[in-house]
């Protein structure tokens, strides 16, 4: 094989040639002659034994040159890459294909490559860090989440209020008919939750067990269903049971029910260390994360959408893993969002750009400064993945190679060497914020208002943390319901 007219192109791509001699390209082309034999009729030839030669002649002599070339594309590119040293990036593409009269094979390949990079400044640079303070309020906040924890929830003899637990039996109708979804039976409602359409759980605070009563509402104009949007309502609500949530008193007993101490101001102390503890950890992970946002902000890279769409692709998978440890996935999610994957996508896209700066900048950094990692940091690295995901150290081998693990290596001592050379500043007060924010004054015109009750589609939350880095796989270069009860909006857990 050859490799010719190696061409960069724009956003950090290129273009190459790679030449196969003709012996090479006529052992291909017998080859897919072999595999498809079988599955072409020849008059006058029992199925697949008809030679090459007759099937060319009635199908041309190029009928096979174009799964030879696929066959032979994978190990062309991976030369083709070695040869002109590319860092390739993403799912290469063939581009052309041409045969010559000496039947030597050319393929044009398009790739992705890794960026080239300017580095703006990395050393010194400045970001606000939070001061960390706990207050008591915060504390006691913590402390009343203990309290629900440990909770019991009793059958109480009187009229349900706010934050009770009325047991429901209901029947909705409109115009008198009965809906889909407007019945169930024994349905735990818990009042002031907003579980149930607007007006609807007020109406049922002061019932009591064995009280039935008629309870009108109308269904919002935005509502999920559109043949109920807008409709009055008429639920017929019989209450069988009320229930009352107990919170256990704050006090020695409870502190040495949910912790080690033995009194409550220990307890309470100890509570105050962890939260404070906690905000420290978020303020040096914001103060960290401004730094590697200003280092790649500093910098000069022409990024690839190949490395954005790898940056995507990862964070999907991310979230459809975290949704489906709380029983969900993300084509669920998505549904009760009313956001189609494209628009998901669209909305996580600029955490998958800066995700990707993050990495160009960081591996420049390390190869500006020469960090190395050695056999036994790397052998280390090995052993506390081994430890984390429970598995054999061989298997976290097999699937990790040893210059992926260099590699991320690399990149976290020039994160550090970002870290710590930052300098932290103080916060901006939010006042300031607010008036740095503040647009230009400008001339008012009429503006309509929103329906009422109108919502903006949600936001796709982000991604809790990074994700660690699979092993780069070889790629082959590629040719150009369940029912909801009638006003009860279903939620992720």
């Amino acid at each position: 094989m050859i490799v010719k007219n190696v061409e960069k192109k724009e956003k950090s791509t290129v273009t190459f040639e790679v030449v196969c001699d003709a012996a090479e390209f006529e052992k291909a082309v017998n080859g897919a002659y072999l595999k498809n034999k079988s599955k072409i009729f020849v008059q006058g030839f029992r199925k697949g034994k008809a030679p090459r030669m007759i099937i060319e002649g009635m199908y041309g002599k190029d009928v096979f040159y174009e799964d030879a070339a696929d066959d032979l594309a994978p190990a062309a590119f991976s030369f083709g890459a070695e040869q002109s040293g590319l860092r390739v990036v993403g799912t290469p593409a063939v581009k052309g294909m041409d045969v010559s009269d000496d039947k030597e094979l050319t393929l044009t390949f398009l790739t992705a490559v890794w960026p080239e990079v300017t580095l703006g400044q990395y050393k010194g640079l400045e970001a606000p860090k939070a001061k960390v303070e706990i207050t008591d309020e915060q504390v006691n906040e913590d402390l009343e989440k203990v309290r629900r924890r440990n909770s019991r929830i009793v059958t109480v003899e009187r009229p349900a209020k706010l934050e009770d637990t009325a047991v429901i039996d209901y029947l909705g109708t409109v115009d008198g008919v009965p809906f889909d979804g407007g019945k169930a039976e024994g349905h735990n409602l818990v009042l002031g939750s907003g579980a149930f359409i607007p007006g609807f759980e007020d109406q049922v605070v002061g019932m009591s067990a064995g009280e039935e009563r008629d309870i009108n509402v109308t269904f919002p104009e935005e509502y999920h269903e559109k043949s109920l949007a807008g409709k009055a309502a008429v639920f017929h609500v019989k209450c069988n049971e009320v229930k009352e949530t107990q919170l256990p008193d704050l006090d020695d007993e409870l502190a040495k029910d949910v912790s080690e101490f033995d009194t409550l101001d220990e307890y309470k102390a100890s509570v105050r260390e962890r939260l404070e503890k906690a905000a420290e950890a978020d303020a040096e992970n914001q103060f960290q994360s401004v730094l590697i946002e200003k280092a790649g902000d500093n910098m000069t890279a022409e990024i690839p959408d190949a490395m954005v769409e790898e940056q995507l692709d990862s964070m999907v998978r991310e979230y459809d893993r975290n949704l489906q440890m709380n029983g969900l996935n993300l084509e669920l999610y998505l549904k009760y969002l009313g956001q189609t994957p494209a628009a998901f996508r669209d909305s996580i896209r600029p955490t998958a750009e800066r995700r990707a700066k993050t990495d160009v900048v960081l591996d420049a950094v390390a190869a500006a400064e020469n960090i190395a990692v050695s056999d036994e940091d790397i052998d280390g690295e090995y052993e506390n993945l081994a430890k984390q995901y429970g598995m054999e150290l061989d298997q976290v081998k097999q699937a990790l190679g040893r210059d992926v693990i260099e590699g991320d290596l690399k990149t976290r001592k020039a994160a550090q060497l970002i870290f710590d050379t930052g300098v932290a500043t103080e916060p901006v007060p939010e006042e300031a914020k607010e008036e740095e924010a503040k647009p230009a004054p400008k001339k008012r015109t009429a503006k309509k208002k929103a329906p009422a009750g109108e919502k903006e589609t949600e936001p796709a939350p982000e991604a809790a943390g990074e994700e660690t880095k699979p092993a780069p796989k070889k790629r082959a270069p590629r040719k150009k319901k369940t029912e909801e009860p009638a006003g009860e909006e279903p939620k992720a857990e």
